[in-house]
């Protein structure tokens, strides 16, 4: 099971974050977040895949945030095209492409999308992009019959650990878990303490299993 904190702009907390081996750290590049990422991301070990999270930007712009902040990995989430995604991944930059769910989601989109990008990424649906601090309705996710592995995200905190063992049960190519909102103080910065017991306590309960 892979983690990914996302929304991280503060280098001493990126820092921080960094110390607790999380498999990717997320930086937003859309200019009207609020944890929009407008210093040069520190350098860190090369196990954490630095994330560059887009949406709907000129791709010239994704190129240049690649190169400026040594970034491994993309996220875009908005409505980028198939081949949006795949002239990004043939760059050699891994690309995580996100979808807002809701009830009445069409699964059969992605279909289009599962040979040009490296991972799916399941997030509630909002009128912005992200952010909602809200889970969806982890049901919908038995429609899903691809075999593409995809991180699960939105509105997960600790007290959805008990929910998430549970999903981790089903029959689901889950790659791993996406955590924002729900880990930061009033100031939008990751309260260590709390993403330390989340990972350790999921780790435990699968390496028990």
């Amino acid at each position: 099971m892979k983690f990914k904190v996302c929304g991280l702009f503060n280098e001493e907390n990126i820092n921080k974050v960094a110390k607790l081996n999380p498999d990717y750290v997320g930086h937003i590049f859309w200019e009207k977040s609020v944890r929009y990422l407008n210093i040069i991301s520190p350098n860190l070990k090369k196990e954490i895949k630095k994330t560059g999270v887009f949406f709907n930007s000129k791709i010239d712009n994704v190129f240049n945030r690649i190169n400026e902040h040594n970034l491994a990995c993309v996220q875009l989430h908005g409505e980028e095209s198939p081949q949006y995604c795949r002239n990004i991944m043939d760059s050699g930059t891994k690309v995580i492409k996100s979808f807002r769910i809701d009830d009445d989601f069409d699964f059969s989109i992605l279909k289009n999308y599962e040979n040009n990008c490296d991972l799916f990424l399941f997030d509630s649906k909002s009128e912005l992009p992200g952010g909602t601090g809200k889970s969806f309705n982890w049901e919908n996710l038995k429609k899903y019959k691809l075999k593409k592995e995809f991180f699960i995200s939105g509105g997960i905190g600790l007290h959805s650990i008990e929910s998430l063992i549970e999903l981790f049960k089903m029959d689901l190519p889950i790659y791993g878990v996406d955590v924002n909102s729900k880990f930061e103080d009033e100031k939008y910065l990751k309260k260590i303490d709390e993403l330390k017991t989340f990972i350790e306590t999921i780790k435990n309960e699968i390496y028990s299993r």
